[in-house]
């Protein structure tokens, strides 16, 4: 059972007295969208140093300004020899092939614990692993399996992010505009790849352990905010749940039951017995806020399964889709400076910064998305538009990316947008909208699961395409680029009976709207 930490219990007894509920919703809602933007920042910025460091560990040693005997000389250990892409893929896959298994996994334990709790220890340890791999550094550690074990364990703390952010974001945000919102929050994920990208980037030319050590030192201390700050249910506040069918107010009865009546009245057999269902779990008697909250509670709350998550329509293709949207996304965050580096004349520092700009348009990308399924309401055919522009776009950056840095600014930023924005999408506002879909009868308890399934399948992709790009790009980065383009036509494909679906809703809503108006 979550409880309330010293520091909220004391503001609670001292400043939020007369304060009237709508505000204090107000005022912990924002407060809950900000903390909740910097943990999960912080959890991605610890996650992206290792694709800046792979420069320095693995480099063309001719290229630097010194005459020492041997190919390798400049390299580090045990990544100095001709399948250092081979090696460094295997370090980045122990991270994220354990993060995809133990994802699965984590969502249930989100439910069934405090998420202030899940969130803390989560973040401090893996403040502790991602410095960990920095110490090798300072410890002059030349075993690879030393940093693989690091991987694999910041793998499994890192799994408590995603589960934990959204079912606590979802817990005080409603579905009203929740795609835009969310798409906004959403930016957390450039903005941390961004950071995770510059302070590295900092260090990595004359000490690379130290790119390791400060993300870590900050997402410990953003986890320790977290511990004395975080309230994950609006109950624990005395505030209702907004995904639950709670009593409006003693004078809202009647002109609830006139607007399901006209709800009723548009829409088909099975929808009406929805809404009729909505209709019997409003109170409507003497009884205060809290005992009905609390009745309805523990009729409800029940965490759910796997098969029941998987049995929500639309989890499955959405699951299937992200495998290959993170496939793509991934592979661009782990090997893009590399990529750069190898193509281009900058350093290691300027290539790395250079990357940057596929985050904002990342950011960009997550915003829009957001924003066109909120004034659409078909999340699936935002993600198939922007995919069928990802594909050529991604041709179009191999090909004239090497022309200006303009040009290359330009063209990150477009794939940016258009890679990282049904990524976004999927993983936020789809996310939470099956996760608290009819079917679950407003149990808010199986945000975390549904989120877990979504998302660990697609980390499952995303171990894959940094595995597999390692050792393609030997062969020629065109071949990774090839990888990338077919990644995202099947994430298309499995998105087709959800946009059929999209389409023939849109067209029912015209017709409805034109009898309407006759």
């Amino acid at each position: 059972m979550a409880k309330l930490p010293l520091s909220i219990q004391a503001i609670e007894s001292s400043c939020c007295v007369t304060v009237p509920p709508r505000k204090k919703q107000t005022l912990y809602s924002t407060w809950i969208w900000i903390l909740t933007f910097l943990i999960y920042c912080s959890y991605h910025m610890s996650r992206k140093p290792i694709s800046v460091v792979k420069n320095v560990l693995y480099q063309n040693c001719t290229l630097v300004n010194e005459t020492v005997n041997g190919t390798y000389w400049c390299d580090w250990k045990p990544f100095d020899n001709e399948n250092a892409p081979t090696l460094l893929s295997t370090v980045d896959s122990s991270f994220l092939f354990t993060y995809a298994f133990v994802m699965f996994f984590s969502g249930f334990v989100a439910e069934r614990m405090d998420l202030r709790l899940f969130l803390s220890g989560g973040m401090v340890l893996s403040g502790v692993f991602a410095s960990m791999f920095g110490l090798g550094y300072f410890f002059e550690i030349h075993t690879l399996w030393y940093y693989i074990l690091v991987q694999v364990l910041c793998g499994v703390v890192q799994t408590t992010g995603w589960p934990g952010v959204v079912t606590c974001l979802g817990n005080w945000i409603g579905k009203g505009r929740r795609g835009l919102i969310m798409g906004i929050w959403n930016s957390h994920t450039s903005v941390g790849n961004i950071l995770g990208t510059v302070i590295p980037a900092a260090f990595v030319s004359y000490n690379w352990g130290l790119s390791f050590i400060v993300p870590g030192l900050i997402i410990a201390s953003v986890g320790v905010l977290v511990f004395f700050f975080m309230v994950p249910e609006p109950t624990l506040v005395g505030l209702p749940n907004p995904n639950k069918k709670e009593l409006e107010g003693a004078s809202l009865p009647h002109r609830r039951r006139r607007q399901l009546l006209r709800d009723f009245a548009d829409t088909s057999d099975e929808e009406s017995a929805s809404l009729m269902s909505r209709e019997q779990e409003v109170c409507y008697d003497d009884k205060t806020k809290e005992a009905c909250a609390e009745a309805q509670g523990n009729k409800e709350e029940k965490a759910i399964g796997f098969l029941q998550a998987l049995a929500i329509p639309g989890v499955v293709e959405f699951s299937f889709c992200l495998f290959f949207a993170k496939l793509v996304s991934y592979t661009f965050l782990y090997w893009l400076p590399n990529y750069i580096l190898n193509k281009t004349s900058y350093s290691a520092e300027e290539s790395a910064n250079l990357s940057t700009f596929y985050d904002v348009g990342g950011i960009i990308g997550g915003i829009l998305a957001g924003l066109v399924s909120d004034f659409s309401g078909m999340s699936a055919s935002t993600c198939a538009v922007m995919l069928i522009a990802a594909i050529p776009m991604m041709f179009v950056y191999q090909v004239f990316c090497t022309v200006s840095l303009g040009i290359n600014i330009f063209l990150l930023v477009l794939v940016g947008i258009l890679v990282n924005g049904p990524y976004a999408l999927i993983t936020t506002a789809v996310s939470a909208d099956l996760g608290t879909h009819q079917s679950l009868k407003g149990n808010a308890k199986a945000l975390a699961t549904v989120s877990a399934v979504i998302d660990g399948t697609g980390s499952i992709g995303a171990a894959l395409g940094p595995q597999i790009a390692g050792p393609i790009s030997i062969y020629g980065w065109e071949y990774v680029f090839d990888m990338l383009m077919a990644a995202d036509l099947l994430a298309l494909l499995l998105l087709s009976r959800l946009v059929m679906r999209d389409i023939q809703g849109w067209l029912s809503r015209r017709r409805v709207g034109y009898n309407v108006s006759i």
